[in-house]
């Protein structure tokens, strides 16, 4: 499947006192490709659905730097779908700068689940319906 893919512009509020961007900022930016991928597929990170609240959750967030991003560069994060298991979804994401170049490789699990009547979560077998939309290419 090819990568989906979105650009996002590094701004000063995104790095620290060098103009590099911080650490942290990476996974914002990962959730935010992630709710792109999904909302280009008609799908959503969390809705309320027949007052039953669903989402998938993060369970696991890593990050692998390789060089710098800084204050101005255009991110291009390329998202792929790595492993779909029965209740958990899992993605890649390559960062690259505007010159082609690597510059951090991130991993994220997301397990789907609905929200009980006790405030609590419980994860669930993806249904069939969103495994075949999540497996689709745009």
């Amino acid at each position: 499947m090819t990568p989906f893919r979105i650009t996002r512009r590094v701004e000063f509020g995104d790095t620290d006192m060098a103009g590099i961007m911080h650490f942290s900022n990476f996974f914002r930016f990962m959730e935010v490709a992630e709710t792109d991928f999904l909302r280009a597929r008609g799908l959503s990170v969390s809705w309320i659905e027949d007052g039953v609240k669903w989402g998938f959750p993060r369970v696991s967030v890593t990050c692998d730097y390789q060089k710098p991003a800084k204050f101005s560069d255009v991110l291009t994060i390329a998202v792929s779908l790595e492993k779909l298991g029965k209740k958990s979804v899992s993605y890649r994401f390559d960062f690259t700068n505007q010159r082609g170049e690597p510059v951090a490789v991130g991993r994220m699990t997301s397990v789907y689940c609905r929200g009980t009547n006790s405030d609590q979560i419980e994860s669930l077998e993806i249904p069939t319906a969103v495994r075949e939309i999540l497996e689709r290419p745009l």
